[in-house]
């Protein structure tokens, strides 16, 4: 069975090429992305679960950024002696 696929120009030539570095034809290359895409056992993850993980509501760096970059620059300085 033959079906018609079509693909943006930037997106069959970028295809096109890796096909080649790969030593494959498009078509192949095409039925592999197809066949992995198929045979994926685990489920795409939402990165949305992740989002706000790490929010402990402890962290002020916002309020002291100016005083940090302060800081380093002045450590700078005076390992240059300057």
């Amino acid at each position: 069975m033959r079906t018609m696929i079509i693909l943006p120009d930037h997106h069959h030539a970028s295809a096109k090429r890796k096909a080649a570095h790969e030593g494959i034809s498009l078509s192949e290359y095409i039925r592999r992305l197809v066949a992995s895409d198929l045979d994926r056992d685990t489920p795409a993850v939402d990165p949305s679960t992740i989002f706000g993980i790490f929010d402990g509501g402890g962290s002020r760096i916002a309020d002291g950024k100016q005083a940090m970059i302060s800081e380093a620059i002045d450590k700078q300085f005076a390992a240059k002696g300057i």
